[in-house]
């Protein structure tokens, strides 16, 4: 019988002495191909056949993500017309485990006739791909995992991981941010935590529930409830904050002997509370919202005039959470 578990342990096994193996191969041909990268004036492609073509493209993904501009071209068709997308300020990293992988050497010549520079990552340092490089980086491995030595398993896993730690150090190297990342990433729930921003969400101008200190607790009622937001901000004469009135302040009177006909919004709301900043990302708002337990903010300028507003509904409702 099959003993599936031990399997796939010895390939998981195998795989991370592969990757604590590529250690070795972080030297001065790993640092002339970031340089080159650096430097690039254009575009880096990558190339390769086969499974080398499915993790050259996902190294091409991660390159353009995080600040490379790259793509990746099959060799296939970069015979047959494709070749017309590489310049000269190119850089091209050429993908084979062999080094001699047909597809891709026959499209060397091309390259170095254009003048781009040429970096090869393979498992054989003395392959001819190797040989025609501006630089190597080596990925060689000492096993497949596939218990035949066939199917390309260790070596794919060491090729992506020498991938991600091109991209990271370039990434490092080119000062690239959380915002820069944004950018790239602006579908999904990571985009809009990289980029959304309160003023994106909150309630402004006529929508924003505002009373006058003065006015009385059912003005403020009837303010809250054209608004919709179960609150509504205080302020003076001059239009800054003075405080807060939530539906929960108005659960809590409910107990006390106050007149909403009478009593003035001043001797019922919450002073000093707790508000955000426009330009904070929404991401940011959540946080304070989650920490301090409410479930709305205002939103003031820097003179503290209340300038929008928002609840956690907006927040469910622009996909942030």
């Amino acid at each position: 019988m099959n003993n599936f578990k031990q399997l796939a342990l010895d390939v998981i096994q195998i795989e991370q002495q592969a990757i604590a193996e590529l250690a070795q191969y972080i030297d001065e041909n790993f640092e002339y191909a970031c340089q080159l990268m650096f430097n690039c004036k254009g575009r880096v492609i990558i190339a390769g056949m086969g499974k080398s073509g499915h993790i050259g493209g996902k190294i091409a993904a991660t390159l353009a993500s995080t600040g490379t501009p790259a793509f990746f071209v099959h060799p296939g068709e970069a015979s047959h017309g494709d070749l017309g997308m590489i310049t000269a300020d190119d850089v091209v990293l050429t993908i084979s485990h062999s080094g001699e992988t047909g597809e891709v050497l026959a499209i060397v010549p091309v390259i170095k006739r254009i003048g781009a520079k040429l970096i090869s990552m393979t498992g054989n340092p003395a392959s001819t791909l190797a040989k025609l490089a501006d630089t190597h980086v080596c990925v060689a491995v000492a096993q497949e995992a596939c218990p035949l030595g066939l199917a390309p398993t260790s070596s794919t896993t060491a090729t992506l991981v020498m991938g991600d730690a091109l991209a990271v150090a370039l990434l490092n190297a080119r000062g690239f941010t959380a915002d820069d990342f944004a950018l790239s990433h602006p579908g999904g729930s990571l985009g809009k935590r990289l980029l959304l921003r309160l003023s994106d969400i909150m309630h402004g101008g006529e929508r924003l529930p505002t009373v006058n200190a003065q006015a009385k607790i059912k003005d403020a009622l009837v303010e809250m409830s054209l608004k919709g937001l179960g609150m509504t901000a205080v302020v003076d004469d001059s239009g800054q904050l003075q405080g807060l009135f939530t539906d929960g302040d108005l659960r809590r009177i409910l107990d006390e002997r106050i007149d909403i006909h009478l009593d003035t919004i001043e001797s019922v709301m919450t002073k000093n509370p707790t508000v955000a900043h426009q330009d904070m990302l929404a991401a940011e708002g959540l946080k304070i919202m989650e920490d301090k337990k409410i479930n709305g903010l205002i939103i003031v300028n820097d003179n503290n005039v209340p300038i929008g507003a928002m609840n956690m509904h907006d927040l469910l409702k622009s996909g942030l959470i």
